[in-house]
């Protein structure tokens, strides 16, 4: 497969992992097994995601200029990322602190210079898709969007923000969501992932694609194709990178010129291998441990 340019505008947050025994109560002083410290980040993720996955590809962000900011900008460094990144001076670079029990998280985010991130900086290079989620400035989104020419753009509606979403939608190509940010995004759809995807696809340019865990992903094309790919078996460790792993791998396999059921294939088999390493960054797997287990024939 040819190996296309996705350009990423999104956010770059430093991860905080505390590993629960379980979730504390209210009031309540509960020590955790073990901190981790990881860099992270929607946009972040997906961008190298995406470099591992086998794609050339551009980061547009806002860092703080602080500690964290300088090392987004060396991590990138050595994910063959390349940065378009703005400093900002007060504000310091974002941060998450993730909670996690077993192999599920909740998520607190301060996004600090992400939120600074303007639409005079967000215009992406000539490339093949442009991928963008909500951790950054809804007007940024747009104005990659509308200067994207003929690329693809695909839209990561994560964090759920029916509001953003719904203001960029005309401007998408490709919805991204899980099965909970599509119920917000179309409630009378009900709960099964086909039902939504369909009902989304209707929004945009192109398909909508909803992500359902352990039971893999559906696409539906606008107008009626409805495509699916299970998920492999895995031994689950931590969830927190899957979404990430799924959105930079699809872009990464369209902008290479797959088609639209190979792109949802690849995306699973990535998503599903992030299952099975602790931390977003360390989990996003490589395009040859994608391609050996799409090999294996248990994503079809």
């Amino acid at each position: 497969m040819a190996t296309g340019h996705v350009a990423v505008i999104g956010s770059f947050n430093a991860d905080l992992v505390l590993d629960l025994p379980r979730m504390a109560a209210r009031g309540e002083t509960l020590a955790a097994r073990a901190l981790h410290r990881f860099p992270g980040g929607k946009g972040s993720n997906q961008a190298i995601a995406a470099a591992r996955a086998g794609a050339r590809v551009t980061m547009l962000a806002s860092l703080g200029t602080d500690a964290e900011g300088d090392a987004a900008l060396a991590l990138w460094a050595r994910e063959g990322v390349q940065a378009r990144a703005v400093r900002h001076p007060v504000l310091p670079t974002g941060m998450a602190v993730i909670l996690l029990e077993g192999g599920d998280n909740r998520i607190i985010l301060a996004p600090g210079a992400n939120m600074a991130l303007a639409a005079a900086d967000a215009a992406p290079p000539p490339c093949d898709v442009v991928l963008a989620q909500l951790e950054v400035p809804a007007p940024a989104i747009a104005a990659a969007f509308a200067a994207a020419g003929g690329a693809r753009r695909v839209l990561n509606a994560a964090p759920a923000d029916a509001a953003a979403a719904t203001r960029l939608l005309p401007l998408t190509d490709i919805l991204l969501v899980n099965a909970g940010e599509a119920m917000a995004l179309a409630p009378a759809a009900g709960q099964d992932a086909a039902a939504l995807a369909q009902a989304l696809a209707g929004q945009v340019g192109q398909a909508a694609v909803v992500t359902a865990g352990p039971a893999g992903a559906v696409l539906a094309m606008r107008g009626g194709a409805v495509l699916r790919a299970p998920a492999p078996p895995v031994a689950v460790r931590d969830t927190t990178g899957a979404g990430d792993a799924f959105a930079g791998a699809f872009c990464a396999a369209l902008a290479g010129g797959a088609d639209h059921a190979a792109a949802l294939r690849a995306g699973v088999a990535a998503g599903s291998l992030a299952c099975t390493v602790l931390g977003a960054v360390p989990s996003l797997p490589h395009r040859a441990a994608i391609a050996a287990l799409l090999d294996e024939g248990l994503v079809r």
